[in-house]
C-alpha cells in the first residue's frame, strides 16, 4: 500500500506541475482527484497504524477516532479545491486558453500507467480500506482515460473547450467522492447506525435469544472504519439470570457473524430488576 500512495503522490504532483505549465484544468482536475485517491490511502494506512495503537488511561478506545477526524478534514479541503477548479472552469468556457496538447497527453498517459501500477499494488491486499482505495484509483485510472480523450478530440477537432468541460466532470466526480467522505466521517462522529446494520435486525437478534423476554437502551455505532460497537441492556426471565454467561456466548456470537459488531456491552436483568427499575 506504501508503493501505491508514493506513485500516487508522484503522480499527482506530476499533473498539477504538467497542467500548470500546458494549461489545462483537465490535467489540474485530475491532480485533485488524486488527491481523493491520496486521502483513501492515507487513511487506509492511518487505520491500519492506529489499531496497533494500545488504549491507554485517557483514551480507552485507543486512537481510531483520528482516523475519522482526518477523513473530515479531507473531506473539506478536497471540495474547496472542487471549488476552485468549478469557478476557473466557468471562466474559461467563456474564453478558453490555448492548451499544449502534446505536453497534455504525455503527462496523462504517465498518470494512466502510474495508476495501473497502483492498482497492481492494492489488488495484493484484500483489508476493506485497501478495497476502498483501490476503487478510488479504478476511478482515477477512469479519470485519466478521460483527459487523454480529451487531448485527442481536442487534436483532431480544435475544440478548445473540451479541456474545461473535462475539468467540471471531473469535478462533480471529486465532489460526490467527497461528500461521502464527509457523509460517512460525520455519522461515524455522532455515532449513528452503521449503514450496513439494520437496527431493528439487531434487536430482533437480541428479543429472539432463548431466556430474553425483553431489550432496552440498544445502540450501536461505529467507533472507527470497519469497527463496530454495541450496548444493551436484555431482561430474561428470573430463572434464566443464572444462564448469563451461556446468553451472552450465543448473542455476541449472532452478532459478529451477521452485523460484524465485535465490542459489545450487554448488561444483563432479571424481570425483577427490570420491574423494579421502572417503579423507583
Amino acid at each position: 500500500m506504501i508503493g501505491a500512495l508514493a506513485l500516487t503522490i508522484g503522480i499527482a504532483v506530476l499533473e498539477a506541475v504538467g497542467g500548470w505549465w500546458t494549461h489545462s484544468l483537465a490535467l489540474l482536475s485530475d491532480a485533485g482527484h488524486m488527491l481523493t485517491d491520496v486521502s483513501a490511502l492515507v487513511l487506509a494506512l492511518l487505520a491500519l497504524w492506529f489499531a496497533g495503537r494500545p488504549a491507554d488511561l485517557r483514551r480507552t478506545y485507543g486512537y481510531a477516532r483520528l482516523e475519522i477526524l482526518s477523513a473530515l478534514l479531507n473531506g473539506v479541503l478536497l471540495l474547496g479545491i472542487t471549488t476552485l477548479i468549478v469557478l476557473e472552469a466557468i471562466s474559461r468556457l467563456r474564453a478558453p486558453p490555448e492548451v499544449h496538447l502534446g505536453p497534455m497527453a504525455v503527462v496523462a498517459a504517465i498518470g494512466f500507467l502510474a495508476n495501473v501500477g497502483a492498482l497492481a499494488f492494492l489488488h495484493r491486499s484484500h483489508t476493506l480500506n485497501a478495497r476502498a482505495a483501490f476503487l478510488h484509483v479504478v476511478g482515477d485510472t477512469l479519470s485519466s482515460v478521460g483527459v487523454l480523450l480529451g487531448a485527442g478530440v481536442m487534436a483532431v477537432t480544435g475544440w478548445a473547450w473540451v479541456d474545461p468541460a473535462l475539468s467540471l466532470a471531473i469535478g462533480v466526480v471529486i465532489v460526490v467522492g467527497s461528500w461521502r467522505l464527509l457523509r460517512d466521517a460525520v455519522d461515524v462522529l455522532l455515532e449513528a447506525v452503521p449503514a450496513h446494520v439494520d437496527l431493528d435486525a439487531v434487536r430482533e437478534l437480541l428479543e429472539g435469544a432463548e431466556g430474553v423476554v425483553a431489550v432496552h437502551d440498544l445502540h450501536v455505532w461505529s467507533l472507527s472504519s470497519g469497527l463496530y460497537a454495541l450496548s444493551a441492556h436484555l431482561v430474561v426471565l428470573d430463572p434464566m439470570v443464572c444462564n448469563n454467561d451461556t446468553i451472552l456466548s450465543a448473542v455476541k456470537h449472532q452478532l459478529m457473524e451477521r452485523f460484524g459488531i465485535d465490542h459489545t456491552t450487554i448488561q444483563i436483568e432479571s424481570e425483577t430488576y427490570a420491574h423494579a427499575g421502572e417503579v423507583h
